[in-house]
């Protein structure tokens, strides 16, 4: 259960360095594609560590091609969060962003045969609940905007939560020992796209663009780092939807303490609802 509290903990990080750097980044891709190359750097030296950098193709294919999966769902996920907030407003997209959390959760179920508690079941309904009030209940002018693309939010429920639950396919179908080496293909690939796209875009890469990509890429690499570490001793229905609503929990306070951010009503039932859940997900079968 530690490295599932790491994960969500550096998860919520990533949010937290984002909110700091409102009005001085310039550049979101430039940033993203400097985030993947600090957690390329990472990896590489975990994987130095364990012995080789690159794997061989016969016992390491899995890596190899789970990463480069993984790595388009990444980069995929973050293009389509950005058509969705032009086309159907932030609140929408953020709400869909965060329901990924769902496709890893019943692709445990469905693929690889894992049975949640009826406590438990109670606590991921009341995580999603939790999550469409808390993201649903935004104030300002974007909560009344139209969906005029509902498939581009499907798109982006997929993609987000397909690039999570590939850390569940590695964890089942890879070798531990290429773990690291699995994650350097990750954010090889999504860097080589991002860094494509920037140029495209002539994206210029500012110092406020570095410096955020460099503070959100360290956690970047953890949470996902943690994550897939986690896998191996938590159950990965529970994994997911913990992981989401522990993020949930630690931005929430931050923002309110650090930030002083007000939530409204609404907000704050479904902050305890998503404490409630986190209780009833840490159920014992």
């Amino acid at each position: 259960m530690i490295y599932l509290i790491l994960a969500f903990c550096s998860s919520a990080l990533i949010s937290i360095i984002m909110r700091l750097g409102e009005g001085r980044i310039r550049n979101n891709i430039s940033l993203l594609s400097v985030n993947y190359l600090v957690c390329i750097l990472l990896s590489l030296v975990y994987s130095a560590g364990s012995g080789s950098l690159l794997v061989p193709p016969d016992a390491g294919s899995v890596a190899i091609v789970l990463g480069i999966i993984s790595g388009i769902f990444y980069f995929g996920s973050f293009l389509l969060y950005q058509i969705n907030i032009h086309r159907n407003g932030v609140v929408m997209s953020s709400a869909f962003m965060k329901l990924g959390v769902l496709v890893p959760t019943m692709i445990a179920i469905a693929v690889f045969g894992e049975r949640p508690a009826p406590g438990q079941i109670a606590g991921i309904c009341l995580a999603i609940a939790a999550i469409l009030m808390i993201n649903l209940s935004q104030d300002g002018e974007d909560e009344n905007r139209t969906v005029t693309s509902p498939r581009a939010l499907i798109l982006l429920l997929l993609a987000g939560g397909l690039g999570d639950a590939m850390s569940k396919f590695y964890e089942e179908l890879g070798r531990p020992e290429y773990s690291s080496q699995y994650l350097l293909y990750t954010f090889i690939v999504a860097f080589v796209f991002c860094t494509a796209v920037a140029l495209i875009r002539g994206q210029k890469f500012t110092a406020p663009d570095i410096l955020y990509g460099c503070l959100v890429g360290i956690p970047n690499y953890y949470s996902a780092r943690f994550l897939l570490l986690s896998l191996s001793s938590v159950p990965a229905v529970i994994a997911y939807p913990v992981f989401s609503v522990g993020t949930i929990i630690i931005t929430s306070i931050a923002g309110v303490i650090f930030f002083r951010e007000k939530m409204n009503a609404k907000q704050w039932a479904a902050l305890g609802i998503v404490v409630l859940a986190m209780i009833l997900l840490n159920t014992a079968d």
